[in-house]
């Protein structure tokens, strides 16, 4: 087990199978914003753990992250992807076990706002369901408190006020340390925070939003307003699904196994992704991979890092080798020229109003 310092984590040990890749490196730390909370750089995303991947490999991705030097974990209660009404809350679970004897030694956030029950109160961002859900997801967990508490996406259904009332509820309850938003709209994230401000309410810490080198769109509003109200970013989706990774072939159709066609999840990744002019630009990145002698994966996850808002991308694996190309990526410090270079191929992929 790697115990971590405020500054560094480090390993210098052989991972507890020959199944596991061997990483040694020392995974520098940041803060989350404005806040004093201390994370890695990189966080660990959950949602592929109970559908995608069974528990036994669950853990073991889970194990070769920590001993490389992850300290922030990334879950939500309608995980794992792809799932439903069914499996919801699976992921937790995992991880709560995950975590036994060890809770100490991560920072761990989860979301809310997903439909979770066959109740109409069983999902969004109402006083009932928050109570509710941050109650299920710490039971799920293992454990009396989470680090950050997510709001999934914007329920416009519910007052803002009752929203930041309620999680201000239970952060003063001491079941939440910081609370954060996840696939929010510039003007609606800077709405909630002047009225948690005028209130006197917690105020959100985090935004959790999509962004990669083919989804740019959140540069025009969303990133600015995150650096000057001091917001950590924790960007969901770095590497597009897989599609940056360079593995997938558009004219042999989604690889089974993928996100691309995992369940409830498949519909909503292809038509993010999935896409001629997407693929065109895979290749024209790969050939600048290529030439700097890296993979196209740690490439498109080292030009995230190399954005200085961005405090931790968030990275997923349905395998424990996948993790040594994205670890890789902290290492690799784009030039100006070659961040720009990156800069102007994905240009176009800044255009566009998606709203997650």
């Amino acid at each position: 087990m790697a115990i971590f310092t405020e500054e560094t984590q480090s390993l210098n040990s052989a991972l507890f199978n020959q199944q596991q890749p061997e990483i040694t490196m020392t995974l520098p730390t940041t803060k989350l914003g404005q806040t004093g909370l201390t994370v890695s750089r990189l966080s660990l995303g959950t949602m592929t753990f109970g559908l995608q991947t069974d528990e036994e490999t669950s853990r073991q991705i889970l194990d070769t992250a920590a001993d490389a030097g992850i300290n922030f974990l990334d879950t939500a209660d309608v995980y794992p992807l792809g799932g439903g009404l069914a499996t919801a809350g699976a992921t937790e679970e995992i991880i709560g076990r995950w975590l036994k004897g060890k809770r100490e030694h991560f920072i761990l956030a989860t979301k809310c706002v997903g439909k979770v029950g066959s109740a109409p109160w069983d999902q969004g961002a109402s006083r009932k369901h928050i109570l509710d859900a941050i109650d299920a997801s710490l039971k799920r967990l293992g454990t009396d408190y989470v680090d950050l508490y997510q709001l999934h996406s914007d329920d416009a259904s519910t007052p803002l006020d009752e929203t930041l009332e309620a999680l201000d509820t239970i952060v003063r309850a001491g079941k939440v340390r910081y609370i954060g938003v996840s696939n929010f709209l510039a003007y609606r994230l800077a709405r909630a925070l002047g009225r948690a401000d005028v209130r006197n309410l917690t105020r959100f810490v985090s935004i959790q939003p999509r962004y990669n080198l083919l989804f740019r769109e959140i540069e025009r509003e969303l990133l600015p307003l995150a650096k000057e109200e001091g917001l950590g970013v924790i960007p969901y989706n770095p590497l597009a699904g897989g599609l940056l990774t360079g593995k997938h072939n558009r004219a042999q159709g989604p690889t089974t196994g993928t996100r691309f066609t995992l369940g409830a999840a498949a519909e909503r990744y292809q038509e993010r992704y999935w896409h001629e002019r997407e693929f065109n630009t895979v290749e024209e990145l790969r050939t600048v991979a290529d030439a700097n002698g890296w993979s196209l994966t740690t490439l498109a996850l080292a030009w995230v890092l190399a954005n200085p808002i961005i405090t931790a991308p968030i990275i997923g694996a349905s395998r424990p080798e996948q993790l040594v190309d994205t670890l890789k990526a902290v290492e690799v410090k784009l030039d100006d020229n070659l961040k720009q270079k990156l800069d102007d191929i994905t240009a176009e992929y800044r255009k566009g109003d998606s709203t997650r």
